[in-house]
């Protein structure tokens, strides 16, 4: 990641991110992550928009008072949503826009990033302290569905990192919503320990109301993640296991600097472009 960016007073740094009607948690890292960067004082602007809540895309132009604009999507996977929904709507013309006396430069996605593995391997260490990792299946859950297959790849593509690392006895991705199916961690796991980190942006509805009904955590959806208590009790002694569950990645904090790290990608990339 990097150290330091150079100044940019001259620019904004927008932040597009999925939001939700269901779920107040939904935006909270994207603003946490926006809060972060703006406390840096790297960019003249920074502010976030959503598909699903206010601020919505249709109001970037009117929050936006820099030429200059670096617009980072705050997804995990590369599909359509930042292939058709984000150009769509703010109506790119690839990774450079010129429209209406503004630049708008569309960086890649943060679940591109090369040290998503790292931040896994953080976030489960964290969330299982002391627990052998030679003794402990990893479990990284993704959405899954049969409409985006990038979602499922995205979560397959770190797992075949980690596993490649040989630090966990198991590695395995599981899905919500396609085979493995994540309410059948205990079949498919043959460790003691067994750790869960969701592959997504925040704590919200799948990660912190959907899935621990699925993993037998909850007997129903519970209230917001903004109580926090799903993590907080952890172990969960279930079904002959000890069963550790981290809070999505994507509230990890130095998410910030893998926002800023797509933004010096994107400038590397096109030095051509000023």
């Amino acid at each position: 990641m990097i150290a330091f960016m150079n100044p940019k007073p001259g620019s904004a740094l927008v932040i597009v991110g999925h939001g939700s009607t269901q779920n107040p948690d939904s935006s909270t890292p994207s603003f946490e992550h926006a809060d972060a960067i703006l406390r840096r004082r790297i960019f003249g602007e920074v502010h976030c928009v959503f598909w699903k809540e206010e601020p919505s895309f249709r109001h970037l132009p009117h929050l936006v008072d820099r030429s200059d604009v670096y617009v980072v999507p705050n997804f995990i996977s590369e599909g359509y949503f930042t292939r058709t929904v984000i150009p769509r709507e703010l109506e790119l013309d690839g990774p450079l826009t010129h429209r209406h006396g503004r630049t708008l430069k569309y960086c890649e996605p943060v679940g591109n990033h090369p040290r998503m593995t790292d931040l896994l391997l953080r976030r489960a260490a964290e969330v299982a302290p002391g627990v052998p990792p030679s003794e402990t299946s990893l479990l990284i859950v993704g959405h899954g569905t049969n409409l985006n297959d990038n979602s499922a790849a995205a979560a397959k593509r770190e797992v075949e990192k980690i596993a490649a690392l040989g630090l966990y006895a198991e590695v395995l991705n599981t899905y919500m919503e396609e085979a493995p199916l994540i309410s059948e961690w205990d079949t498919l796991t043959t460790q003691p320990n067994v750790v869960v980190v969701p592959f997504f942006i925040s704590d919200g509805l799948h990660s912190y109301q959907d899935i621990p009904v699925l993993l037998g955590i909850e007997s129903e959806p519970t209230e917001a993640a903004s109580q926090r208590s799903v993590f907080r009790n952890n172990p969960y002694h279930l079904r002959g296991r000890t069963l550790y569950y981290s809070s999505a990645i994507g509230t990890e904090p130095l998410f910030a600097d893998v926002i800023l790290d797509q933004v010096a990608a994107f400038d590397l990339a096109h030095t051509a472009h000023p």
